[in-house]
């Protein structure tokens, strides 16, 4: 009985541990960087590499580059991303899973929500070094592309974890060519994209800590 007891005990203490490390480097962390680029942002100031690594992606354009890149970034575009998340949602719905569908709606549409506040509140202009082949005339900061993306991409991932689904590794592709994408084309600073990253992981992960899918059976 005692050793059931200390096992018990273990077992808690082992979980406690790793919700408060998800819950410094999955949203303390990321969050705590999103607010500073974003303060950074406010006062006019710019990021180291931003420029470099615009201008090194747009020397290096070819034209497979850039049907790559189009494609990339349409289908990372909100309107697929939305279309994505809605068709998801109402899977998890038809399937009589409304708590599924809650977390994944909160957590995606909460992100989309963050990010248009944040552009808003921001207003960062978008660089204008090159007549991009996707031009765009909102604010800049942070990326709607990336953050989008990661938004999904995360909320599937968390969802999927524990099935014989995998989305991990192609889904990290996939945001990272997406966000690529943005800078190729010269409609983001890198920081936007990263930025993006970050506050969707930040996002998403307090999302999952207030309603884990592993706790959302109906």
């Amino acid at each position: 009985m005692l050793t059931r007891i200390s096992q018990l005990i273990a077992l808690l203490l082992a979980r406690k541990r790793r919700l408060l490390w998800l819950l410094l480097l999955g949203v303390v962390l990321p969050w705590g960087i999103f607010l500073k680029a974003s303060s950074e942002i406010e006062e006019g100031e710019g990021f180291y590499g931003d420029l470099q690594l615009l201008r090194w992606a747009h020397v290096h354009a070819t034209p497979a580059f850039d049907s790559f890149f189009l494609f990339c970034s349409a289908i990372g575009g909100p309107v697929p991303m939305t279309v994505a998340a809605v068709l998801f949602t109402g899977v998890l719905v038809w399937r009589q899973q409304p708590r599924y569908a809650w977390f994944f709606g909160l957590a995606v549409g909460g992100a989309a929500a963050l990010n248009l506040l944040a552009k808003a509140i921001l207003g960062r202009p978008r660089p204008a070094f090159w007549l991009s082949l996707a031009p765009e005339t909102s604010f800049s900061f942070p990326s709607g592309h990336a953050m989008g993306s990661a938004a999904v991409v995360l909320a599937l991932g968390l969802l999927l974890a524990r099935g014989r689904w995998r989305v991990w590794l192609p889904g990290a592709l996939f945001v990272l060519a997406v966000g690529f994408s943005r800078v190729y084309l010269g409609v983001h600073y890198p920081s936007d994209v990263l930025s993006g990253w970050i506050a969707s992981l930040g996002w998403v992960t307090g999302v999952y800590m207030l309603l884990p899918p592993s706790r959302l059976n109906p």
